[in-house]
């Protein structure tokens, strides 16, 4: 009975990935227009940031489409297809969960921000 569940679970994984991705580039808003100088402010500021995500997670969708919204340069680490991003999530965060961002501030010190609520909530906070 257990490899029924896992096989119907991936197939429909496999046969919405398409659909999720596509509904995320039509519905992807423009982002948010700044000065020049005060983009790359923000880029800069983006350098200390790292979303670890899957392509398909609902959540993490979410999150990169406030990213696009915000305008902001934020690296993508994707822990699902490649193990080294997923072993410096578990390694640092202690847990797989996704979307997760890492934060660095200037003295070396590391944050790992769970949820996308509060994710986004940091994210206008410090950008918008």
């Amino acid at each position: 009975m257990k490899w029924f569940f896992k096989t119907f679970f991936k197939t429909l994984r496999i046969v919405m990935t398409p659909f999720m991705l596509l509904w995320e580039m039509v519905t992807t808003p423009k982002g948010v227009v700044r000065q020049p100088q005060a983009q790359r402010l923000v880029d800069q500021q983006c350098q200390n940031l790292a979303l670890y995500q899957f392509k398909t997670c609902p959540f993490c969708i979410k999150v990169r489409r406030e990213l696009s919204r915000l305008s902001l340069d934020i690296a993508l680490l994707d822990a699902q297809k490649q193990p080294q991003n997923r072993e410096a999530l578990l390694q640092g965060g202690g847990r797989i969960k996704v979307p997760c961002l890492k934060i660095t501030d200037e003295q070396g010190n590391i944050q790992w921000m769970y949820e996308s609520s509060d994710i986004i909530q940091y994210l206008h906070g410090r950008f918008a």
